[in-house]
């Protein structure tokens, strides 16, 4: 590991919500309440505090800590976290993150290494890498990716789960990111069509992201290609079995469905909160339609029991 000190070590989170990274979005502004199957209270004990002092050891800035993730003790017991590499800033004005938007920094040369040294102390079984959208790099940060995810190999011998960005007009991109072997290459869709622009911003495009799943899975056959979508934020359940076979005819194995939650006052509002049994028969019909594996529930997010599924495959 680089003799940089470890309080620089990258910023990681324990279950990432919609991209780029975090644990699971921060508490909704006071105007709004949770429906009572989205409160969770987290219980002491099960590892959770071990876990948390040896993060502070590290110097890790922890997302799921500062949000208060629901989902954090699952993550931690099933040796499954998710590091953001590139910086924790975005090009993208997405409507449903609270990522920071503005000016970029320079990569941190030594940031794979970093990544590769949390892991290994923690312990990881399966790592999750994701990042912001660069789209002022060259490659939008797919060579960063590919050291990342060889030196987290080589360094702990997990396995390594990529959330990428889309590359957007970033030629050879995706193709450095395959040529490092991810185990897993994930790229979220978060919403149907009709929505993209609002969700996603005026760059974003839904058939590039299928064309960028359907490429990772024509590149290397062997390797999971997995996407995730936001159920809240206006669409029908007809847009949404759409969406599940168009996913399916570019080859995804993996999908996950989880509630869209506000970050802040200036994102989306919610349209409405899907209730427990809706997740539940639209998990039931999306792996009768030909997933491999699904998660969907209202505190899913696209590495909830990433480990489990990669495994179950």
């Amino acid at each position: 590991m680089s003799a940089e000190p470890l309080s620089s070590l990258p910023i990681l989170s324990l279950d990432t919500a919609s991209e780029g990274g975090g644990c699971s979005s921060p508490p909704l502004p006071a105007t709004r309440r949770l429906p009572p199957w989205l409160r969770r209270n987290l219980e002491p004990g099960g590892g959770l505090g071990e876990t948390a002092r040896l993060v502070e050891e590290l110097g890790l800035e922890t997302v799921c800590s500062s949000a208060k993730c629901p989902n954090r003790l699952e993550c931690w017991s099933a040796r499954t976290a998710t590091f953001m590499i590139l910086g924790n800033v975005c090009t993208r004005p997405c409507g449903f993150c609270s990522v920071p938007k503005g000016k970029t920094e320079e990569l941190e040369a030594d940031e794979p290494e970093r990544v590769a040294e949390a892991a290994k102390r923690l312990g990881l079984a399966h790592v999750v890498i994701t990042s912001v959208t660069r789209d002022d790099l060259a490659d939008g940060g797919a060579e960063h990716f590919a050291r990342t995810i060889a030196a987290v190999r080589d360094a702990s011998g997990a396995v390594v789960e990529v959330l990428v960005p889309d590359f957007l007009e970033k030629p050879g991109a995706m193709e450095t990111v395959m040529a490092a072997r991810p185990d897993v290459f994930n790229h979220n869709t978060e919403t149907v069509p009709r929505l993209y622009r609002e969700v996603r911003g005026r760059k974003s495009r839904y058939p590039w992201t299928l064309q960028l799943l359907a490429d990772a899975k024509r590149l290397m056959p062997e390797v999971k290609t997995k996407s995730g979508l936001m159920l809240g934020l206006g669409e029908t359940r007809d847009e949404l079995l759409e969406v599940f076979a168009d996913l399916l005819a570019h080859q995804v194995d993996f999908l996950t469905l989880g509630q869209y939650l506000q970050p802040t006052l200036d994102s989306l509002p919610v349209d409405r909160y899907v209730p427990p049994e809706e997740f539940d028969e639209l998990g039931s019909l999306a792996r009768s339609m030909g997933f491999a594996n699904v998660a969907s529930g209202p505190l899913v997010r696209s590495s909830y029991h990433a480990r489990e599924m990669h495994e179950g495959a």
